[in-house]
């Protein structure tokens, strides 16, 4: 098995043994057993380089500032370890063995680590199989940041060394060209950014601040939020700044004063513990408030920061957790650490610093003052952080690797040979294990943890994952409390799925509510987004929807157009249906004129009932009565087919407004034209030789004139029906915001003749009637017929142009009028002075007052 391992540069080697170029002389922990497994751990959060002379040889940089949690998260893995050894069904009569490292916070401590770990750390060892000394380890448990883990594993990748990180959340690392063996406990960044985008959504925060490391995890992170986050919709970024890693106090000056003078009240920060200190330090001395802190999972339970000097700045901060878990047993395995009982440990001294670190003391002080540790302190006496298991992250993301890695070689033990996954269908064997073989079954892990969750991997090494979101809480007393408000989660069936309990929350503000953090309020319905030329898409100007358009919805990016028959109301944030407008019987004009239609028709009616009480008077029995009643009684039809014009058009009004105008005209100057003819006729015939006219103008005669002449416009008016009959028409030229109900003509021409034809009888009727309006008569009833046809025609010229230009309901009360006008025109003009003459003079209705002087003359 060693042979995998024979070609790390470290190493060179002879025909019959191997031996280390140099030994790193690192911080760690060792435990021998059948297959030992390595981890990575931060246990101290700074290092220091020694400075170096021109023919010195490169030292590993001198490890400073001791991390509780640090050892605490390595002393979780022994625990795991020591537990699987006790557990009969998992691994049973194989016992596991660690080889745990302190990375010290830089990166060329952890990959030699990594180095030393993956190649043994024996100066020498034979290659027999009964060689000695430590057997290099067979998976390896870390690192935390996404940096170092990068590093380890681009190269132990090579080798498919399985790697199970509990802290690295770098998206870069699912790519499986590049890291083929590595897997992890802890979600990726890329589902923390959608889990980040989905508590920003929430909480309807559009405008954010984002602060990053300067490493390949605040890069990665930046990137990725700013694509997610176009993709989305979901929020702009206000800036996007990288937090320096030398803590160069100017930079971070600009920093803070951006965030001071930003309007955007949310800041997210994706950095590391080492970050947050400095930059808070510049935000109290620029006295910054007022900002909604989100955590990344690398600080949101940092309890550095959670201090009474910083709690007035971060109070209430908001941060993506690693999923809370419960270990039973871990915290009694921590009270029993002794320096004595590691002491066989191969030479480390990570338990003796730990011990120096809580108990302030020394083993071997250098000075009388400093005090002597005796390693037999009683732990559970002082306040540190290693006891406390209530709050376990990390810790629970290293126990689930150090259980995958476990469970993948308990797989690979049970496998039976002929039925294996490798070639031939055989099994792997634990003497001549290879790396690769062990990756294929951490690949299918699948197993519960006692705390109910599920283990697995997907294809690019990711588990399942869970974040919790936490709320920091600052109490009266002045401590603070980080206590859960809620999880987000993927599953296979659900998708990601966020819960928050907002009453739980503690917001640190004075309205004790979640704060706005927008750059543009929201856009109301009725109006739209205009972008901001050169600005964010997150900030724009809110522009009312044109007349006929409307949104309702916040935020709308467009307008939409109403239906045809609709209209944007006021507010524009819906379509109401539009005003109908045509001549109305309840409108001031449609009563008007339908009231002077009725006196019209009531006054025809009457004078056609003082006709009928006087019609054996000479003035009534003068020029063919009968005329004169079927005169009267199409003047009534004129009247009451201006009717038809009024209400609103439906199919049988649009076709019988016009037929009924034009027949009941053409009936009516018919009958004035006859009457014409037959004054030319009797003043012809008292002529010597003029009586043989009269017998083309008898009572036959005459009423089948009216009828021939009123036929032609019958038949016009039904060609024009059948070939393009008027119908009813919704008009929204004239108005955007009305239909104007109107009957189109349906043929122009068939009302055009039909109007034509009407007036080639009037002028005949005028032309003939003002030829014998000089006639030797007392009462000539030519004159009157002049003066009828005259303003008849005056009316129906006027109306073309009128008719025309009026848009809509003017344009039948414009023919409506012109009907009335013309009826009442020919109606006072033709009956009454003759009505003038029955009632109130009749002495003068009598044969020889009509014919008076005119007769002497003959």
């Amino acid at each position: 098995m060693f042979t995998f391992f024979s070609s790390y540069p470290l190493i060179f080697s002879s025909p019959l043994s191997c031996k280390l170029w140099k030994k790193f002389h690192l911080n760690e922990i060792h435990k021998p057993g059948d297959v030992v497994m390595g981890g990575l751990f931060e246990v101290h959060y700074g290092s220091v380089f020694p400075e170096r002379t021109y023919k010195s040889e490169p030292q590993l940089p001198v490890c400073r500032g001791f991390d509780t949690l640090g050892f605490r998260h390595t002393m979780t893995m022994a625990f795991a370890i020591e537990e699987i050894n006790k557990d009969s069904t998992l691994l049973p009569n194989l016992t596991l063995g660690y080889s745990l490292h302190d990375n010290c916070g830089a990166l060329v401590v952890g990959f030699s680590g990594s180095l030393s770990m993956a190649g043994g750390s024996e100066e020498q060892f034979l290659l027999p199989e009964n060689c000695v000394g430590t057997p290099p380890v067979l998976g390896i448990v870390g690192d935390s940041p996404s940096t170092f883990t990068i590093a380890t594993s681009r190269v132990l990748g090579l080798y498919n060394l399985p790697i199970v990180s509990y802290f690295s959340t770098c998206a870069c690392l699912s790519d499986r060209k590049q890291f083929p063996s590595f897997f992890r406990t802890i979600p990726s960044d890329s589902f923390q950014v959608r889990a980040m985008i989905q508590i920003l959504k929430h909480f309807g925060w559009t405008w954010v601040g984002l602060l990053i490391s300067d490493d390949d995890y605040g890069r990665n992170v930046a990137r990725s939020l700013k694509s997610d986050l176009a993709q989305s919709g979901a929020g702009c970024l206000a800036f996007s700044e990288v937090l320096p890693w030398d803590s160069d106090p100017s930079e971070l000056r600009r920093i803070v004063h951006l965030m001071r003078t930003s309007t955007t009240r949310v800041v997210m920060v994706f950095a590391h513990e080492f970050h947050m200190i400095h930059l808070m330090k510049e935000v109290v001395r620029q006295n910054v408030t007022g900002l909604q802190w989100i955590a990344s999972e690398a600080w949101t339970a940092a309890a550095v920061l959670q201090t009474p000097l910083l709690m007035p700045y971060l109070g209430g901060t908001l941060g993506i957790a690693i999923r809370r878990g419960e270990i039973p047993g871990l915290r009694e395995f921590l009270t029993q650490i002794r320096p004595d009982r590691n002491a066989k440990n191969s030479g480390n001294n990570m338990v003796t610093q730990f011990w120096e670190h809580t108990f302030k003391c020394r083993f071997n002080p250098h000075y009388s003052m400093v005090k002597q540790c005796t390693g037999q302190e009683d732990i559970e006496s002082v306040e540190s952080e290693i006891l406390d298991v209530s709050n376990l992250r990390p810790e629970y993301n290293i126990y689930k690797a150090v259980y995958a890695l476990a469970h993948a070689l308990n797989d690979l033990l049970k496998c039976q040979q002929g039925r294996g996954p490798f070639p031939g269908n055989s099994c792997a064997v634990l003497q001549g294990l290879e790396p690769w073989q062990l990756v294929h079954y951490l690949q299918h892990v699948n197993f519960t943890t006692a705390f109910g969750d599920q283990v697995s991997f997907d294809e690019n090494g990711n588990a399942l994952p869970i974040y919790d979101i936490v709320n920091w809480v600052w109490q009266a007393d002045g401590r603070t409390r980080v206590q859960n408000v809620g999880d987000v989660k993927k599953s296979t069936f659900k998708g990601e799925e966020l819960t928050i309990n907002e009453d739980k929350i503690f917001w640190n503000f004075k309205s004790n509510k979640a704060p706005r953090s927008v750059c543009s309020e929201s856009c109301p319905p009725g109006t739209r987004v205009a972008r901001k030329k050169g600005q964010p898409v997150c900030c724009f100007d809110c522009v009312p929807c044109s007349e006929g358009k409307f949104s309702n919805n916040t935020d709308s990016m467009e307008c939409s157009s109403c239906p045809e028959d609709f209209w944007s109301s006021p507010q524009r944030d819906h379509c109401v249906p539009k005003k109908t407008e045509f001549l109305s019987y309840q409108e001031p004009l449609g009563i008007c004129l339908t009231a002077a239609s009725l006196l019209g028709t009531f006054i025809s009616a009457i004078v056609l009932g003082i006709f009928i009480c006087h019609h054996s008077t000479p003035i009534v029995r003068a020029n063919n009565s009968e005329l004169s009643f079927l005169l009267l009684a199409s003047l009534k039809l004129c009247f009451l087919c201006s009717l038809l014009f009024i209400g609103r058009p439906r199919l049988w009004t649009c076709q019988l407004r016009h037929a009924a105008f034009g027949i009941s005209f053409v009936l009516c100057v018919s009958c004035i034209l006859v009457k014409t003819m037959v004054v030319l006729a009797v003043f012809k015939a008292s002529k010597p030789g003029g009586g043989a006219s009269l017998k083309w103008f008898g009572a036959m005669q005459q009423r089948g004139t009216v009828l021939g002449l009123t036929s032609i416009q019958a038949a016009i008016c039904t060609a024009w029906l059948v070939s393009s009959s008027p119908a009813p028409h919704k008009n929204t030229q004239y108005h955007n915001d009305k239909i104007v109900y109107e009957c189109v003509v349906g043929s122009t021409i068939g009302f055009a003749v039909l109007l034509g034809y009407i007036g080639l009888l009037a002028m005949l009727s005028f032309v003939l009637a003002f030829l014998a309006r000089n006639l030797p008569d007392n009462f000539n009833e030519a004159k009157l017929i002049t003066f009828s046809m005259l303003i008849f025609c005056a009316v129906w010229v006027a109306f073309v142009p009128a008719y025309v230009n009026s848009p809509g309901k003017y344009a039948d009360a414009v023919e409506v009028f012109a009907i009335l006008a013309s009826s009442f025109g020919l109606l006072v003009a033709l009956f009454g002075p003759k009505c003038y003459i029955i009632l109130l003079r009749p002495e003068r209705n009598t044969k020889k007052s009509i014919m008076g002087r005119g007769t002497n003359k003959f």
